[in-house]
């Protein structure tokens, strides 16, 4: 990198892939920043800028010594280590600024010497101070899953009627008689624990009431008049809950209710059609159902208003994923028993990442938005 390049970048301050430092005199203040730069998105740290973005440099003299800090943090006092890259860029008669590059990690989470863990949050960084954020550092690093958690409910919640239809039809199994044969059938089938409680995919695919046992895992819908958010004003307003089955098929009701309606070609008695194919709301909602972030205790909000409609989804898109990749059809699975079971017709979803190439298939004027700090994710369709 040249020292013009090095100005172009620390004229736009510091932000969540970015740190400027003075000097480095301290493994433990530097083992917690890579820590935070591992456990979020990777970054970058310069030594021998101020934080104000001037290139101060540091001598050549000590870049022996900061390089020692850097590779006992990066060795001894991060779990798991990591391996940093460094780079020495001349900006005066014997001052020099290193960059300091740290990838993201692919073993998260990420602890420094004490047991911390470290997320960047803008240009600083926080603790992990939350059972959810580090269930979802473990999740990122497949790990875990959220639909094997526990939920607080027993046999006595389960839909055997639905559950028996669901043997019968897919696997053409009968329902067991004794409770003791039901429960090792439902631990077989990951979809109750050891201690005979439905987890979480038994809970939301099969247990009779969903939403008394997991009452955030919902969608809240909403049809507004003209373009925007209306505090008190709205035409339509439902919240629906239930199987997955039974919220797709109640929310997919509301938006085509709510849609504009056209002729397209038929007689004046006849009634109007959708302006927008049926097919991208069933693919979109069913995205938004298989892919939201289940570790996130908040609904899926469907808002329909003249000129558009909006589905928000709680979590940001996992990992590496990106919405140019999801675009071409790439997906990570967050909820693989879900995933499994969803996808032997439970709802309209094969798990071949082609649901979204579909949608755009059938209406172009689709936008994404990845809100990794709000930890959003959200679809547009005009």
């Amino acid at each position: 990198m040249k020292k013009s390049e090095l100005k172009t970048i620390t004229a736009k301050g510091e932000d969540s892939r970015l740190q400027f430092k003075r000097n480095i005199h301290s493994v433990d203040a530097l083992a917690s920043e890579m820590v935070a730069f591992s456990n979020s998105e990777g970054g970058r740290i310069l030594i021998g800028v101020t934080d104000a973005g001037e290139l101060s440099g540091i001598p050549r003299a000590d870049v022996g010594r900061i390089n020692q800090i850097i590779s006992n943090a990066a060795s001894q006092h991060v779990r798991s280590p990591i391996s940093p890259i460094t780079e020495n860029i001349a900006i005066a008669q014997g001052q020099v600024v290193i960059i300091l590059t740290i990838p993201k990690g692919i073993d998260k989470p990420y602890f420094d010497r004490k047991g911390v863990i470290w997320l960047k949050s803008g240009s600083d960084k926080r603790r992990v101070n939350s059972k959810e954020e580090l269930r979802r550092l473990f999740q990122i690093s497949d790990q875990f899953h959220a639909d094997g958690l526990p939920v607080k409910a027993d046999l006595e919640a389960l839909d055997k009627l639905r559950f028996r239809d669901f043997l019968k039809k897919v696997y053409d199994l009968d329902i067991p008689d004794r409770p003791e044969a039901l429960l090792k059938l439902l631990q077989n089938m990951n979809l109750a624990t050891d201690d005979g409680r439905l987890n979480l995919a038994g809970a939301l695919l099969f247990s009779e009431r969903p939403e008394w046992i997991v009452p955030q895992f919902v969608i809240k819908a909403v049809r507004y008049p003209g373009n925007e958010i209306h505090v008190t004003e709205y035409l339509d307003s439902e919240d629906f809950a239930g199987s997955l089955r039974k919220i797709f098929d109640d929310s997919l009701a509301f938006v085509l209710r709510n849609l504009h309606k056209i002729q397209a070609g038929r007689g004046v008695n006849a009634p109007g059609v959708p302006e927008i194919p049926p097919l991208v709301f069933e693919e979109l909602l069913v995205n938004a159902l298989v892919h939201r972030d289940y570790l996130v205790s908040a609904p899926i909000r469907l808002f329909v208003f003249d000129n558009r409609v909006d589905i928000v989804s709680p979590g940001h898109l996992p990992d590496s994923l990106t919405v140019e990749k999801i675009r071409t059809g790439n997906s990570i699975i967050r909820i693989p028993i879900l995933v499994s079971y969803i996808a032997k017709g439970l709802l309209p979803y094969r798990g071949l990442g082609s649901g979204i190439k579909r949608a755009l298939e059938a209406w172009p004027e689709i936008d994404f938005f990845d809100d990794r700090d709000g930890c959003l994710f959200t679809v547009k369709r005009w």
